[in-house]
């Protein structure tokens, strides 16, 4: 596996699990902030391809363009849990 994968991968569940120790409560949380987490990660790395935003990369790996969608698809799915 690539490394900026498995760094996507990880980037993604530690956001996930990050939203999950603050707005969290039952495992089934747990799973949907990391999917959501993870599925925006990836989104967001290919709007930043589309787009080609250069604003902090590591190695092909857009890491602010992804940061910020995967928070956003988490708040939409804390938002649509409700």
């Amino acid at each position: 596996m690539p490394p900026h994968l498995l760094l996507s991968l990880l980037l993604g569940a530690i956001y996930g699990t990050i939203f999950h120790l603050w707005r969290g409560k039952t495992l089934k949380d747990l799973v949907i902030y990391g999917v959501a987490a993870i599925l925006g990660f990836i989104f967001g790395q290919a709007l930043g391809n589309l787009l080609g935003l250069d604003i902090f990369l590591i190695g092909p790996l857009h890491v602010v363009e992804a940061t910020v969608v995967s928070w956003a698809s988490l708040f939409l799915a804390q938002w649509l849990k409700i």
